[in-house]
């Protein structure tokens, strides 16, 4: 593919390619290594967990700062463009192969029965509403309809920090 037609190709859709080729890579390891299969998947979840987070840490950081942007200007711009490909490129894939790995994972190793299982997953719930909320902000940022002020921008960067230290402290601790 030479330089001109990559550029063609929008960056939703090479993000949705990727997603698919490891997902298809994932199934075929599953598949072919059996039960071999599940510390490699878990590391891939693991790296989409990572990339999922630093999204959502970030994401409401950029929002701080377009709010602080006068709507129209090549600083609002700017962020709307990094907003949007933050959102497509990392954040929406990294979801997608956390829950599609999370919940193979949890399938696998038995653990739906599990109390700890059943608090993690209300608090990843909890962040993919946050996930949707964020979606929802970069829309209203890019039509320069944001009505949230810099303070509750900064209280909403704590959220996905807050739910992620209660997913960790779940699974590693398995207090119950």
């Amino acid at each position: 593919m030479t330089e001109a037609s990559r550029s063609e190709v929008s960056p939703g859709r090479r993000a949705a390619v990727a997603i698919g080729v490891t997902a298809a890579l994932c199934l075929a390891v599953a598949v072919l290594a059996g039960e071999a299969a599940y510390p490699w998947l878990k590391a891939v979840h693991v790296i989409a967990v990572i990339s999922w987070m630093a999204g959502m840490l970030y994401l409401p950081r950029l929002f701080i700062y377009h709010t602080e942007a006068a709507p129209g200007s090549e600083m609002s711009a700017t962020f709307k463009v990094m907003e949007r490909r933050l959102l497509t490129l990392i954040i929406n894939p990294a979801m997608i192969l956390t829950w599609a790995l999370g919940l193979w994972l949890a399938w696998q190793g038995g653990h739906f029965g599990a109390g700890w299982f059943h608090a993690k997953l209300a608090l990843v719930l909890a962040l993919s509403g946050v996930h949707g909320f964020f979606s929802a902000s970069v829309r209203r940022f890019a039509e320069d309809r944001n009505t949230r002020s810099v303070r509750q921008w900064r209280i909403w960067n704590e959220v996905p920090a807050v739910l992620m230290v209660g997913i960790v402290i779940l699974v590693v601790v398995k207090p119950f």
